[in-house]
């Protein structure tokens, strides 16, 4: 079992190429359960679900295969997504927001061979990263995002680094920040330097720190070497859960090999096939994963193509 931990959401998104008209399944640990299930995982989500979008919720949840642990809320939380270019660059317009998640129970989540933190808008607490750390050995694994955004009066995202993020990010054997919320927290701009930002974050405690690039790949950072990661080119459709689906993957080849190259090569493969489709109802087998995952292991001399690298 695996167990993600963050609110479900209902977004609307539109790209360049695509308009998805009313508001569709997503969310960070909602788009990571989504992928390890297709891998055959069996697969928790813990997250905050209002009455609104409750029946739709446990009928997605069935439909994909992922077993729900839901903690009431006044509304089901949702994003207006508006992707005004090619590389991932977005309005975040908030339509509904979940509550947070209570304190959980360490039975959730006991015998999980990984806990994903994966949260949209602070529906997780840095009080429970420790407490689930305190009660759970096995792999920990966070995405950030949701950690460092905030809202202003016009509903309108923004982000910041939040009291206490060292300490928290000190309690994960993985951390996986994009390149802009790298930056939130090292004031590095990572298209100039992600390996600084990497060995600032891992200064922090983690065990391994990954940068994402969106086009360019990703860097990975274990204390003693970097390890670019190509990306896996494709004709984008929706960048929506790039990095949702990076983490899913990354932790499905970690588990499996322990081997930093081949679960970054894996997860970026991963990330590759989500954004080709919109929502949840994308085609993903191991085995296109794999074909995909040979092309990259191949490129051994990659250097993701930053300004340190370039100049």
């Amino acid at each position: 079992m695996i167990t993600a931990i963050g609110n479900p959401v209902y977004d609307y998104i539109k790209t360049p190429r695509v308009d998805t008209k009313t508001r569709i399944l997503s969310g960070c640990s909602t788009n990571a359960a989504l992928v390890l299930a297709r891998l055959g995982k069996d697969v928790k989500l813990i997250g905050a679900v209002g009455d609104d979008m409750r029946e739709q919720f446990i009928a997605d949840m069935r439909k994909y295969h992922i077993t729900p642990e839901m903690t009431p809320s006044k509304e089901t939380g949702g994003f207006s997504l508006i992707y005004y270019d090619a590389f991932g660059n977005r309005t975040l317009d908030l339509l509904g927001r979940a509550e947070p998640i209570p304190t959980l129970d360490p039975k959730l989540y006991a015998g999980s061979e990984a806990v994903l933190i994966g949260p949209i808008l602070k529906e997780v607490s840095l009080k429970m990263v420790h407490a689930i750390r305190d009660n759970f050995d096995g792999l920990y694994f966070l995405d950030p995002q949701g950690l460092l955004r905030g809202m202003d009066e016009n509903k309108r995202i923004h982000h910041g680094k939040p009291d206490g993020i060292e300490a928290a990010f000190s309690r994960f054997d993985i951390v996986k920040p994009n390149e802009m919320e790298a930056k939130v927290l090292t004031g590095i701009d990572c298209r100039e330097n992600p390996y600084e930002a990497a060995r600032i974050l891992r200064s922090w405690g983690p065990k391994i720190v990954i940068v994402t690039l969106a086009e360019l790949g990703s860097v990975i950072y274990d204390g003693n070497q970097f390890i670019d990661i190509p990306p896996y080119e494709i004709d984008l459709i929706d960048a929506t859960g790039a990095g949702d689906t990076y983490m899913a993957g990354f932790t499905f080849e970690y588990l499996k090999t322990g081997d930093l190259r081949k679960s970054g090569c894996f997860a970026s493969c991963t990330s590759s096939i989500m954004i080709e489709h919109v929502g949840p109802d994308f085609v993903m087998t191991e085995a296109e994963i794999r074909r995909r995952q040979a092309t990259l292991l191949a490129k051994t001399a990659y250097k993701v193509r930053v300004g340190v690298n370039i100049g």
